[in-house]
């Protein structure tokens, strides 16, 4: 799914109100109607509805959204916010059409005005300003807002929150932003919605199909996109029958540091669950017991050192290569490191300690193979590439970095995002809180491996990886809720998650 800027969604609007054809109120209507749907069965019948309109189009949704609440006989008080001297056409043709509709109260809110006292119990919806917004709220808008946001209302944004930049917020101000409990938005994503700082302004976001022309969305041109599982799924080749374990690739995974041996057992049972047809794991040589023991499925090759990984083993006759997990950054794994990026000729996953050892030495990234696949959280990602100071500068670090050493770069958080060397951004759709825990990213490194080892290419082996470690997550947390799961509990759920997403192919 394509996620698009401001000016883009106004030109799909144009197109489909030119080619469905449609009149742009009815238009409006159909969106007002997904809107009024979402809220009649999520919201309490029982509250006091408030909805404070722009005098612009999304003003009018707002309207058409207050005459449809005040049909199912909710009372409805609506606030016409005179921020501007004229409304659009649209606004002023829904304005009208209230006129003698039951348990409707219409005010003005004018400049200097008392605004009106909200209580905690009542329903807040906001309409004023949607996504054509280009710098800090300020006067009255600023005031409504100001205002609202000291209320304890359950807030319902109307396609993005008042104050809420489409894309990039670096040059807003966030005292200027409404914080809503809900947003609900039109058809395709908002950047904005992607990152982890904006979370407070829009709550939880939901996207409603208001039938936007298909053709319109197809011809868009963007470097931004959110994966559903109708992207992934034709990813996806099914195993033929007569295939045997050759043909699903040796995957090489280095791993493990004394009292981290977990990872490494965490990322080798990831990357035999999601399909590699052998696995060799690398691992310091008081480590080989439990990791024996704990995978039986996993060939070991335990390190002449008992507590660290000293030395590279050749990579010849691999499919993939993988390493960090609990690695550990001891100077002797740091040469090991070194001499396994020059001489493999696979591309490489490299995850955990493996990118802490590189951030001190970024001139062995120019030795990496072509097409090889960083995982860092933001915490290693920062110590690549620099401190950041918000998510959308991360982002376009990310995409330097990434231009620059000819590498993928899977950006951990719960919008997981794969950076592509040619500037693509691939947004993840699925995961939850509960993968917040310790050894999830290990699972995903383990992930990538199985199925690049599976000669898919690295964008697609990431792209099946990050979406079904959030979707095992979903349903890891389905089971076990969020606060008990664990990074194993995951695990379990791979084979589920495929499972699932072929019903799609």
């Amino acid at each position: 799914m394509k996620i698009l800027n401001a000016s883009q969604i106004r030109e799909i609007d144009a197109y489909t109100i030119e080619n469905e054809p449609v009149y742009s109120i009815d238009l409006m209507e159909r969106a007002a109607k997904k809107c009024f749907d979402w809220i009649r069965r999520n919201m309490r019948k029982n509250q006091l509805v408030r909805i404070f309109c722009g005098m612009g189009n999304n003003g009018g949704d707002g309207l058409a959204i207050a005459r449809m609440l005040a049909g199912t006989g909710r009372k409805v008080i609506v606030y016409k916010v005179l921020h501007s001297d004229r409304s659009s056409e649209d606004f002023a043709i829904n304005e009208k059409r209230l006129n003698g509709v039951k348990n409707i109260h219409f005010e003005r809110i004018t400049e200097g005005a008392e605004l009106p006292d909200v209580s905690g119990e009542d329903l807040v919806i906001d309409a004023m300003l949607g996504s054509g917004l280009t710098r800090p709220l300020e006067g009255l808008l600023l005031r409504v807002v100001q205002h609202i946001n000291a209320t304890h209302a359950t807030v319902v944004a109307i396609d993005l929150p008042t104050g809420l930049f489409c894309s990039d917020n670096r040059t807003n101000d966030p005292h200027k932003i409404l914080r809503a409990n809900y947003t609900l938005s039109f058809q395709v994503p908002k950047l904005a919605f992607m990152f982890p700082g904006n979370e407070m302004f829009f709550g939880k976001w939901l996207l409603l199909d208001i039938g936007l022309h298909a053709d319109a969305i197809h011809g868009a041109e963007t470097k931004y996109h959110y994966l559903l599982a109708s992207d992934v799924s034709p990813l996806y080749r099914p195993r033929k029958k007569f295939a045997h374990k050759g043909h699903f690739g040796h995957a090489y995974l280095m791993a493990g540091s004394y009292g981290k041996a977990g990872a490494a057992v965490l990322a080798a049972r990831a990357a035999i669950r999601s399909g590699a047809g052998l696995l060799s794991v690398q691992i310091p040589g008081a480590a080989y017991p439990v990791l024996q023991t704990a995978i039986p499925e996993a060939m070991c090759i335990p390190d002449e050192h008992p507590h660290i990984v000293s030395g590279a083993n050749s990579t010849n006759g691999y499919n993939a290569v993988g390493v960090g997990p609990g690695l550990g950054t001891h100077e002797q794994t740091a040469r090991a490191l070194k001499l396994l990026i020059q001489n493999t000729g696979v591309p490489m996953v490299l995850d955990a300690d493996a990118l802490n050892i590189l951030s001190e030495n970024l001139t062995w990234c120019g030795f990496l193979p072509k097409a090889s696949i960083f995982t860092p959280h933001p915490g290693e990602f920062d110590r690549l590439a620099g401190k950041t100071t918000d998510d959308h500068d991360r982002l376009d670090k990310a995409i330097e970095l990434s231009h620059r050493f000819q590498v993928y770069i899977v950006l951990k958080g719960a919008h997981t995002v794969i950076v592509c060397p040619d500037g693509r951004c691939f947004f993840n759709s699925t995961g939850n809180p509960g993968m917040a825990t310790g050894g999830s990213g290990d699972v995903l490194t383990g992930m990538i491996l199985g199925w690049m080892a599976q000669n898919y290419t690295p964008l697609h082996s990431c792209i099946l990886a990050v979406y079904l470690h959030g979707r095992a997550g979903d349903l890891a947390a389905n089971n076990k809720g969020h606060e008990g799961m664990t990074a194993g509990d995951i695990i379990e759920m791979i084979p589920k998650a495929i499972k699932n997403l072929t019903r799609y192919s």
